[in-house]
């Protein structure tokens, strides 16, 4: 199987940013740990950050039909990215959207998300384990 994630703003600073919400592992600590167990299932992965919405969406369209499933973490465009949701819809893998933190126990404009309805599944509050979570649901329904 394929796996695409996606990072969007800000996850680039995992670590140094805010890590009393976010942790402490980096993106690249968790990039590594997202490939090494997606790679202990067969699966193959690739991986992108941008802090610029329509190079998620550029990429996502580029890997459309490469892809098996996608899991993302919008990071604030979560709440206001009608781009970025429509872009999710207009491809055929599913979407797992994932947050480090639980966007439902933050401020109020955070727990709105406009992604959630066209993803399989929103998995949030587990830090790391939210995205190793993705992988192992996507393993089984794909």
């Amino acid at each position: 199987m394929h796996l695409l994630i996606l990072h969007g703003p800000n996850l680039n600073l995992l670590g140094e940013r805010e890590p009393e919400v976010y942790g402490s592992q980096t993106l690249d600590d968790i990039n590594d740990a997202v490939k090494q167990h997606a790679q202990s299932k067969g699966h193959d992965v690739r991986i992108y950050q941008s802090n610029h919405e329509g190079d998620l969406v550029d990429y996502l369209h580029k890997n459309r039909f490469w892809a098996d499933g996608i899991f993302i973490n919008p990071g604030a465009l979560t709440h206001y990215s009608y781009v970025l949701r429509d872009a999710i819809a207009s491809v055929q893998p599913p979407c797992v959207e994932v947050h480090l933190s639980d966007i439902t126990e933050r401020e109020e404009f955070r727990k709105i998300s406009v992604i959630k309805d066209v993803c399989v599944k929103q998995i949030r509050g587990k830090g790391l384990n939210s995205y190793l979570e993705a992988i192992d649901y996507l393993s089984d329904v794909l």
